[in-house]
């Protein structure tokens, strides 16, 4: 809104000091950071001490891992904290015009409507597993076909393709040069004035390239172009839905997913940013997404909501997120890779919820297969999601693949080594950018 204001005050020919300042994005992307990371410091600990009066605190089974007992009772639907943040930021240093802007605001609000529904079933109906999976996993798919819909069908959300000319180069201030001047340049490869509707999308390792989902279409013509948008949807709902349920499943220590999605927040946010600059897209030959850069500011805003909710989720935890946040920040980090095309990363940069997801998978197939097999259940590791097999649990010998390491690793130093990891993989998503 202070955006938007300064906005009108140029209208009317006011000029007002620091005012220009709202033109940069890197400006309101740290006033939208500190915003968020202020309302969660201040706003946080009030919403802490409603949720206590509230009496809405987690419920806890014995699973015989270490700490957990503590757990019981502790606030939980904290994720209204990060919501919350979030959209302080944002209303008040995004433009609220931009078609993503728009699009990231309806999923933080659709996510964290899931995410508090599922929270309510568990804490005021008593029911340990909330909402159905089905339930959920619908809810999810609706917006991965709205978000899919909405950038297959709206006139705003395009890319200028790049094309090569012989004749011309783009030195690395993006100023063109007739390739016989003696001034060095960088690229022959430009960005096209005309914005087009496209369904491509990066590819990682490689180099003056995009995967187009167009390949995917068995048919051409009228058909091919149906067809190809309707694959580009689903691979949409696809990414979503996956990266909402993985970020979930790794909500289960105190401070992982709230420390492993800033991390992933961080590296969107520079990408974003980088693909709405023409001459940044230009040297680093990806594809330049006009009007991303407000996502930038909106991921801003998303890792200062998540550091001012660590300062009470890092161990020993005063509040939990619950689903209200996992879901929610699941659906940010799904929708924001989407719309900047980077979604094929996500497995790379996602590494953690991604490997987690997967524990969970592999143990629940592998032991319905030894059921059946054997006639009694075995699992892969002692206990899933993956971040709780290093935890202190009672040992089950002979019937585990990968036994639990001796001694156990203490809950803060499993978060701890889990950052580590993501800080890595974050760091080796940004390389491809030059790796290719």
């Amino acid at each position: 809104m202070i955006y938007h204001l300064f906005r009108f005050f140029e209208t009317l020919g006011w000029d007002i000091p620091g005012m220009g300042l709202m033109h940069y994005l890197s400006f309101r992307a740290m006033l939208a950071s500190v915003a968020a990371v202020l309302f969660a410091l201040i706003a946080g600990k009030r919403i802490i001490r409603l949720l206590q009066r509230r009496q809405i605190g987690e419920t806890v089974r014995d699973l015989g891992l270490q700490g957990q007992i503590e757990k019981k009772g502790t606030p939980t639907m904290g994720g209204v904290i990060i919501i919350l943040s979030i959209l302080t930021g944002v209303l008040l240093f995004c433009d609220l015009t931009n078609i993503y802007v728009i699009l990231l605001v309806v999923s933080t609000l659709w996510c964290g409507a899931l995410g508090f529904t599922d929270d309510y079933i568990k804490v005021f109906r008593h029911n340990k597993e909330g909402m159905s999976e089905h339930g959920k996993l619908i809810a999810q798919v609706l917006l991965g076909f709205i978000v899919g819909l909405t950038v297959w069908m709206s006139p705003d959300i395009v890319v200028r393709e790049k094309v090569v000319d012989p004749s011309v180069a783009i030195i690395a201030d993006g100023e063109e040069r007739d390739v016989n001047s003696e001034t060095q340049v960088t690229s022959g490869r430009y960005h096209q004035e005309d914005v087009v509707k496209s369904t491509k999308t990066t590819i990682p390792f490689v180099k003056r390239h995009e995967f187009d989902y167009r390949w995917l279409s068995p048919f051409k013509g009228a058909w091919g172009w149906y067809v190809k948008w309707a694959v580009y949807v689903l691979m949409i709902v696809l990414v979503i839905t996956a990266c909402s349920n993985g970020t979930n499943l790794t909500d289960g220590l105190d401070g992982l997913a709230a420390g492993t999605s800033a991390t992933v927040g961080v590296v969107l946010g520079i990408l974003a940013w980088l693909s709405g600059n023409l001459i940044d897209s230009n040297y680093l030959n990806i594809m330049y997404i006009p009007g991303t850069g407000e996502i930038a500011i909106f991921l801003s805003a998303f890792v200062g909501a998540l550091i001012g909710f660590l300062w009470y989720n890092s161990y020993p935890a005063q509040v939990f997120m619950g689903d209200t946040g996992s879901l929610t920040i699941g659906g940010i980090i799904g929708v924001s890779a989407v719309l900047i095309r980077k979604e094929l990363l996500l497995p790379l940069l996602c590494g953690i919820f991604f490997v987690e997801s997967l524990s969970v998978l592999l143990q629940r197939s592998y032991f319905k297969y030894t059921k059946r097999k054997y006639g009694e259940g075995r699992r892969i590791w002692s206990m899933t999601p993956l971040h709780h097999h290093y935890q202190d649990k009672k040992a089950l010998p002979g019937q585990v693949l990968f036994p639990k390491p001796v001694p156990p690793h203490h809950e803060a130093k499993i978060t701890a080594r889990f950052w580590i990891v993501g800080i890595i993989l974050a760091v080796s998503t940004l390389a491809l950018l030059k790796i290719r």
